[in-house]
């Protein structure tokens, strides 16, 4: 009988062991294969958050870009890089070292500040009551996510995100928000893969071995992702490995992945029974 560790695996497609460069130029061969497809799209658009996964995304996408124009012999494609801070943000020191690596064709910068608070003030007026800062966390990634898009209209691009199967599993990102785009190059590689393959392409270990955070509440600015889900990254990774954990993060990964199955699905439809 398959169990439910079995299921998620096979549904998130997560390789127990992995060449990491041949899993880069995985990634790397599927935006190019997209864009050849189609030939109207111009632009990989990505919000660069500064993170572990967001610099391993964009170093796909630029190297796809890069590797097209070349074979191309003219330069048709680019990769823009949206930086989206809500005020100042905490690891602005970060900036330089992700811009160096990635080399990003084009990078863009757009403060949401003034638009999210502009926004949750117009639904406390309507609502005559606060938005929680939770609320407004999830407000500040639909709005990122809200600004790449029109990016990608104006350049004729399409959206890349950043979703990975540690992330998948516990549904740890915002419906709509970060959880939102055209593209997921990274989607099958769990934390830990991902972190190799940035060692292995030379990333500077400061930005693949920094604390994971969402950052999307202001009173508790950079809580750790651990800390939130309440499990750690090398427990879900050994989970998704097919590796036995500690009984209580079992029932935490899968109860994580039970809540969030709304987040895998689209829309649901008259149609749908999965989640009666």
């Amino acid at each position: 009988m398959t169990t439910l560790q079995q299921q998620i695996i096979a549904e998130l497609g997560v390789k127990p062991d992995i060449d990491g460069l041949e899993e880069f130029r995985r990634s790397v061969r599927f935006l190019k294969q997209y864009l050849q497809k189609h030939d109207n799209v111009e632009a990989l658009v990505l919000g660069l958050s500064l993170g572990q996964d967001s610099t391993l995304t964009g170093k796909c996408a630029q190297v796809a870009c890069d590797e097209l124009n070349l074979e191309l012999g003219r330069k048709k494609y680019r990769f823009i890089g949206v930086r989206l801070p809500y005020g100042i943000q905490a690891d602005e020191q970060d900036a330089e070292a992700v811009m160096s690596f990635i080399r990003p064709d084009v990078v863009l910068s757009v403060n949401i500040k003034e638009a999210v608070d502009a926004s949750a003030a117009a639904v406390e007026a309507a609502i005559q009551a606060p938005v929680s800062d939770f609320l407004k966390g999830n407000m500040k990634a639909r709005h990122r996510m809200e600004v790449q898009y029109t990016i990608a209209g104006h350049y004729k691009g399409v959206v890349l995100g950043t979703d990975h199967a540690a992330e998948a599993v516990t549904g740890f990102y915002t419906k709509f928000g970060d959880g939102a785009a055209d593209l997921t190059p990274i989607f099958r590689l769990n934390k830990r893969q991902g972190r190799r393959i940035l060692e292995l392409l030379g990333c500077p270990e400061r930005l693949y071995r920094k604390t994971p955070t969402a950052d999307l509440e202001g009173n508790r600015p950079q809580l750790p992702d651990e800390d939130a889900l309440g499990v750690t990254y090398d427990q879900i990774d050994d989970y998704l490995e097919g590796k036995l954990v500690p009984e209580q993060a079992r029932l935490t990964i899968e109860g994580w992945y039970v809540r969030t199955k709304h987040k895998r699905k689209p829309p649901i439809t008259v149609f749908d029974d999965w989640w009666k």
